[in-house]
């Protein structure tokens, strides 16, 4: 098959889940068919449309860039450039199917443009960015609250405090200062330019624009990605969760699989009960919506000699918010250890006794969760979202109240007073489904839409 896979940003410079995800399923369907994917990047010294051929570990990579040219809200989301231009990688690639695993940064339109060609779509729901136009977290950061309905005011607020909006508003005057010495100055002879860096350099020029964004535009977006269920054949939810959501959100139900993540098989590693302090893992984004706030603050309430705790994360990505980090842990045995190579996950993992995953949002499938299962450590979860899905609470781990220092402490320190609850947890942990089996299933449903004639 000629399957064409497509994500809002890619390897090497995006590592979060759904990229990872993508790459490792990529990987193994090329083993068996010609794969191509498409993503979008930014990157103000290119041309807003440019598209680039490349290569990753063997993937072809068609990468167009999205400088956030637009001048107004519905340009973010259905461009008629980046339309034409995804146009174009179709008749190049004529892939027999498409998968979607977002289509933030490309456009709406994706569907429809394929089914104008008679090519089938289907799409992974990683996230909520089809309904959220400040991420697809669903979290409004400034104001602390977890959107679990649509209110199109707090929308509106939201997105203009978001850095989707400063992207757009900067977006026609980021060439230029991507050429001039004062960006130079900030990241020197990085061949790559950070939006963060662009921002800040633009608005050190003056070159910052007001974009109008009114309620009837988010409500607009809304009913266009309510079209796009329409048009997608199949959504396949890696959690009951998310599911869930999104037939909530206006989904028919009976265009939704819920099918869980398939993973790489990890290193058996010996798991042998540790003495000395209780060792708590965190890996991810270090971001505000995935609460390691909340997780020192929780920390703070416990016992200093009885615990370490041990963050994984890149310390660049948001250094504001790592900043608040550092000054929340100060006093307490806490270490802030970076990011780390894919090739060292189980090294990773086999350091901890215990994962928190604190998250704030409505999570999805968490791929730490399954990465801790792998390699026998159990989890303590927030109660949102997919980590629900994933934790049997008393049975090879725990969930507490989200955004709740207190909770999170009390969860950890029942641990502390019994560790053998470890062991038991351990023996307990459910399998998790590969990527050769997720492959196969991605397979059997790819033939069966091809098979099928394609919707009007």
């Amino acid at each position: 098959m000629r399957i064409l896979h497509a994500i809002h940003d890619f390897l090497p410079r995006h590592r979060a889940g759904s990229e990872i995800y993508a790459a490792e399923l990529c990987r193994e369907l090329g083993a068996r068919h010609h794969v191509t994917l498409l993503c979008a990047e930014y990157d103000p010294s290119r041309a807003h449309g440019h598209l680039t051929w490349r290569e990753h570990d063997g993937l072809p990579v068609v990468e167009i860039v999205n400088n956030w040219i637009a001048g107004s809200l519905p340009e973010t989301y259905a461009s008629p450039l980046l339309t034409e231009r995804i146009g174009q990688v179709l008749d190049a690639v004529e892939p027999e199917i498409v998968h979607a695993h977002s289509f933030l940064n490309l456009s709406f339109e994706l569907a429809a443009l394929a089914h104008a060609r008679g090519i089938p779509i289907v799409a992974t729901l990683h996230d909520y960015t089809l309904v959220c136009p400040s991420g697809g977290q669903r979290l409004h950061r400034a104001e602390s609250h977890v959107c679990h309905t649509i209110d199109t005011a707090r929308c509106v607020r939201c997105f203009q405090q978001s850095p989707f909006y400063t992207q757009m508003a900067v977006g026609p005057a980021a060439a230029a200062v991507a050429s001039s010495g004062l960006l130079q100055r900030l990241v020197g002879v990085a061949r790559r330019v950070s939006p963060g860096l662009v921002q800040t350099a633009a608005r050190a020029a003056g070159e910052v624009r007001r974009v109008p964004v009114t309620e009837a535009d988010i409500a607009a977006r809304l009913a266009h990605a309510r079209r796009l269920f329409e048009q997608v054949d199949l959504f396949v939810a890696p959690s009951p969760s998310i599911a869930q959501e999104f037939t909530k959100l206006g989904l028919d139900p009976k265009r939704i699989k819920v099918s869980d993540y398939g993973f790489r098989p990890a290193p058996a590693r010996p798991r042998v009960r540790r003495e000395g302090p209780l060792q708590i893992g965190f890996v991810g984004t270090l971001v505000w919506h995935k609460g390691v706030h909340v997780l020192i603050e929780a920390a703070r309430r416990l016992d200093p000699s009885a615990f370490e705790l041990v963050l994984y994360g890149d310390l660049n990505t948001f250094p504001d918010y790592v900043a608040e980090l550092r000054r929340l842990a100060e006093g307490l045995p806490v270490h802030f250890k970076g990011g780390f190579d894919s090739t060292s996950t189980s090294d990773i993992y086999g350091q901890f006794d215990v994962l928190v995953v604190p998250s704030l949002w409505l999570e999805n499938s968490p791929l730490v969760i399954h990465e801790a299962f792998q390699a026998g450590v159990p989890v303590v979860g927030s109660r949102m979202g997919g980590t629900v899905d994933l934790v049997r609470h008393g049975e090879w781990g725990l969930v507490y109240e989200a955004n709740s220092p207190d909770a999170l402490a009390g969860a950890l320190r029942s641990i502390l007073a019994d560790p053998r609850v470890l062991d038991e947890w351990r023996a307990r942990l459910p399998e998790v489904k590969s990527i050769a089996a997720d492959a196969l299933e991605w397979e059997a449903t790819y033939q069966q839409f091809i098979a099928a004639p394609v919707r009007a």
